[in-house]
């Protein structure tokens, strides 16, 4: 069942250190798009919202792997007017905070981001549960847990409050994170179902703290959990990345379907 630790452990190791943050992508906006509304879209966030996973990634701010295939690329080619595309991979809430709020302002219609995972280091737990050794795997869940109780609702009331401040017109939406794994599915190898099932509960302890601080702060949170239900790792057909061997980057991450068959349609609704 423990053949494949040691390669997931070094694909997180990578996606721990894939954090490279520039700044937007250009990316063209709607032409004639069918919602003739003018729409000033900005899209922030860490690698979900970058596309990470999906392949077809942009020239521009290549480091930070956006892809046209991410739901805000697609979103935006159909509906906004303007388009600011900043979501790098790896980037923790005090990375959105710094480095990604410049093109709010005043005029900002709408804007999408998510933030948390990174803070809560999934890449490092990913990276102990790919060792042998469930009681290690549990701990570092918890721990992680234990750290998001403790840091990321300031955190988090930090960046929001600054997306406000800059933007104080804007609809925001953020969007929570799907679940990794399909319980009793059709993996033959890796990890435990009882390690599964505790970083599936792991995220829904994130994504409810998510949805709680965005709810105060007067934003629409839109819970990826049930866009992804029955297409997560493990199942008979994913949207996300398992073990990528051939491109380690894109391991635990959306695929194209599941940006534009998971996260594009909950977007849409919430937008």
């Amino acid at each position: 069942m423990r053949p494949f630790r040691i390669q997931s452990w070094a694909t997180a190791v990578l996606l721990a250190g894939a954090c490279a943050l520039t700044g937007p992508a250009t990316v063209p906006a709607a032409q004639g798009a069918p919602n003739r509304t003018a729409v000033a879209y900005v899209a922030l966030g860490d690698s979900y919202s970058a596309g990470v996973g999906a392949g077809s990634y942009l020239g521009s701010g290549a480091e930070c792997l956006r892809s046209s295939k991410a739901y805000p690329a697609l979103w935006a080619s159909t509906h906004a007017s303007s388009f600011a595309f900043v979501a790098c991979n790896g980037a923790r809430t005090g990375d959105v905070l710094a480095k990604q709020l410049g093109p709010l302002d005043a005029r900002t219609d709408l804007v999408s981001v998510t933030a948390g995972g990174s803070d809560a280091s999934w890449a490092k737990v990913m990276g102990i549960c790919a060792l042998p050794g469930t009681t290690t795997c549990m701990s570092a869940v918890a721990n992680a847990r234990d750290y998001v109780d403790k840091n990321l609702p300031a955190n988090l009331d930090r960046l929001y409050s600054a997306i406000r401040a800059k933007a104080p017109s804007a609809h925001v939406v953020v969007l929570g994170y799907p679940h990794f794994y399909q319980l009793h599915g059709t993996c033959a190898r890796g990890l435990d179902d009882s390690e599964r099932a505790a970083l599936n509960a792991a995220i829904d302890h994130l994504d409810s703290l998510i949805a709680q601080r965005a709810t105060r702060h007067g934003f629409t949170f839109a819970d990826a959990r049930t866009a992804f239900s029955g297409h997560e790792i493990c199942s008979a057909g994913p949207w996300m990345h398992s073990v990528e061997l051939l491109d380690l980057t894109e391991s635990y991450h959306p695929t194209a379907s599941g940006q534009s068959l998971g996260y594009l349609p909950l977007f849409t609704r919430t937008a």
